[in-house]
């Protein structure tokens, strides 16, 4: 489990294919407190960490993952958000993130206003995902918290600590991002379905 709150960014060094999978090598300030077999959020996906070496990691991404997220849109010298799964006893700061991502969406608005700059996000409704007025969604791993939520759309607004400290200052408009949408709103569309 994560908390949405990134401690770090990160860059990718490395890409290999391997059959349907992408061994992704990065290089972190937390590279090296990792163990092998631990689960880190990159980007807001859930990952195992596979190698470590010096100041790099290594994590696997299976073709179902690549499939759902925007992994595969990465590159060398990417900028991934970096967050250790939370500790049992510590401050839940943002929100309640399993790193498993619902789908990806599209970014279609971005403005700077007097500091700080508003996003807007739209993605498939069809999906059944979805966002509701002041709650939580979850960007590339950022917890954020959503307004003018719509069927297929919300808006974000970036202060410029987290713009300076994560990876969405990279963000424009046609940039694809992996989105979490809340858990408890997931487990009560479920039950929603099940009473229809």
């Amino acid at each position: 489990m994560f908390t949405g709150i990134i401690e770090t960014t990160a860059k990718v060094v490395a890409l290999q294919k391997d059959g349907g999978n992408l061994h992704l090598t990065i290089e972190s300030a937390l590279s090296g407190e990792f163990k092998i077999d631990q689960s880190v959020s990159h980007n807001g996906v859930c990952l195992t960490v596979v190698k470590i070496e010096g100041n790099t990691h290594t994590v696997t991404a299976i073709d179902e993952t690549l499939s759902k997220t925007n992994l595969g849109d990465l590159k060398e010298g990417s900028e991934v958000n970096i967050e250790r799964c939370t500790q049992i006893g510590s401050r839940l700061d943002g929100h309640i993130v399993q790193g498993h991502v619902d789908q990806t969406g599209t970014c279609i608005a971005v403005a700077e206003e007097h500091g700080s700059w508003i996003f807007q996000f739209e993605y498939e409704p069809s999906l059944q995902n979805i966002v509701v007025e002041k709650g939580s969604i979850c960007i590339n791993g950022i917890s954020l918290t959503a307004f003018d939520a719509v069927d297929d759309s919300f808006k974000v607004a970036i202060i410029p600590y987290t713009f300076e400290h994560t990876t969405i200052k990279h963000i424009g408009v046609g940039t694809r991002v992996n989105l979490e949408f809340d858990i408890i709103g997931k487990y009560v569309a479920r039950l929603m379905e099940f009473r229809r």
